[in-house]
């Protein structure tokens, strides 16, 4: 591209002589009438620049900042947990003999996992079985002794004695059948338990124990376990210093609607994020949080309950979960491109003046709400932000504000967002 240089007066009036020597070598002439249009241009530049030398004002995009309703959205660490767990366990001792269940398969609750060996408790059966029949073949013994014991003393013909001893031995008899008929109850549950059987739905885990080998009843290792999956819990983490100042902005009344999980939790949706940030198909709901705080992390725990119909949460998994805890009243927000940081970090955005001049005013930006920054300190309502344009500004050079249309922003804008950044530090 050639630029075009603006020759001192001095110079032109030079050339013209050179064109008015009569002896003036071809070339020399051809070289002015060269630079003739390059003249004639100058002349019209500057013809057509403003008296005084000041540039015209910059054209922006503006926004006037106006107070707003705006939900307070936290986005919190958390881990996936099962909403139950069981760890299976034998009741009675014996050698396994069958595993009936596919390692890392879903049971439902009464499946059976493990068979031991019946025999033994079978034959358990059998002898208590047997020891009812004797007592109560002694029971009924006893009652008729009883009986003729009761006639013979209606006739007085026997003692009252023998009759008491009689009633005596019908009731330890009767107590003899009551004793046999709960062994009997008992040997017949151990061999119910024989089979042991799955104790919740779930996922089961892997085998503790194979066939053949000696399991102990109520033993400390567990033989699996099983896990709820559906739905599932997730255990989230927040600053108690958060949530005060939550419960603060509402006795204040700048924040109304707040769902904390004291009065509302079936009300306060809760939308997890995979680690990556894949935002996860269905929605859940908090459900309530913990009355103490961890005295080593200042935590609070919060609990949500998310739906797992395709088995996508596994217990530990590491994810995210967005609560709306409320709703900030007369908040004032700007678009994301309009804040920018100087050198130091600090937040800072370019305002036009009341002398319509651009100005770069330091803010405090607090949290994002979609493509928008919330300011927390520094802008008043009614104030005109600069989202577009402030590239080719400096503070204090005079602008004409247009209003800003969503959508409008063009790459040499966002390219130039850095140098932006460094110039209004360095005016700041």
């Amino acid at each position: 591209m050639m630029m075009i240089v603006c020759f001192p007066a001095g110079l032109r009036i030079a050339v013209l002589r050179l064109i008015r020597r009569p002896r003036a070598a071809l070339p020399s002439c051809l070289a002015v009438l060269l630079l003739l249009p390059i003249l004639a241009a100058c002349e019209e530049g500057n013809a057509n620049k403003p008296e005084g030398g000041a540039p015209p004002p910059t054209p922006v995009s503006v926004i006037e900042v106006a107070p707003e309703a705006l939900p307070i959205v936290n986005e919190l660490p958390g881990r996936i947990a099962p909403t139950r767990i069981a760890e299976v366990r034998p009741r009675v001792s014996g050698i396994v003999v069958e595993r009936v269940f596919q390692q890392g398969s879903s049971v439902q609750e009464g499946d059976p996992l493990y068979r031991i060996d019946p025999e033994p408790f079978r034959l358990q059966v059998q002898r208590a079985e047997a020891t009812l029949q004797r007592a109560e073949a002694s029971a009924q013994q006893a009652r008729q002794q009883a009986d003729r014991q009761k006639e013979l003393r209606n006739r007085k013909v026997a003692s009252a004695q023998r009759y008491d001893d009689a009633i005596a031995t019908l009731a330890q008899a009767n107590a003899d059948v009551a004793l046999a008929k709960a062994s009997l109850a008992a040997a017949k549950l151990d061999l119910e338990y024989a089979v042991v059987k799955a104790p919740i739905s779930g996922r089961i885990g892997r085998a503790a124990v194979t066939e053949g080998a000696l399991v102990v009843a109520n033993a400390v290792l567990p033989l699996a376990v099983i896990r709820q999956l559906d739905p599932v819990y997730a255990d989230i983490t927040q600053s108690a210093n958060e949530l005060l100042q939550l419960r603060r902005a509402v006795e204040s009344g700048a924040v109304a609607g707040a769902a904390t999980p004291e009065g509302r939790a079936d009300s306060m949706p809760a939308q997890l994020l995979f680690d990556d940030g894949t935002p996860y198909d269905i929605d859940g709901r908090l459900l309530f949080s913990e009355a103490t705080v961890d005295s080593s992390t200042g935590q609070i725990v919060l609990r949500g309950e998310f739906p797992n119909p395709k088995g996508e949460l596994l217990p530990g998994m590491y994810v995210r979960v967005r609560l709306v805890q409320g709703t900030q009243n007369n908040a004032l927000a700007v678009p994301k491109q309009a804040v920018q940081r100087d050198l130091g970090g600090n937040a800072q955005v370019y305002v036009v003046d009341g002398d319509g001049k651009a100005a770069v005013r330091r803010v405090t930006a607090g949290r994002v709400v979609g493509e928008s920054w919330v300011i927390d300190e520094g802008l008043s309502a009614g104030d005109r932000v600069i989202v577009e344009g402030f590239q080719k500004i400096r503070p204090g050079a005079p602008v004409t504000p247009e209003p800003w249309k969503p959508g409008s922003v063009g790459q040499a804008g966002a390219e130039d967002a850095g140098t932006a950044a460094a110039a209004g530090g360095k005016a700041g």
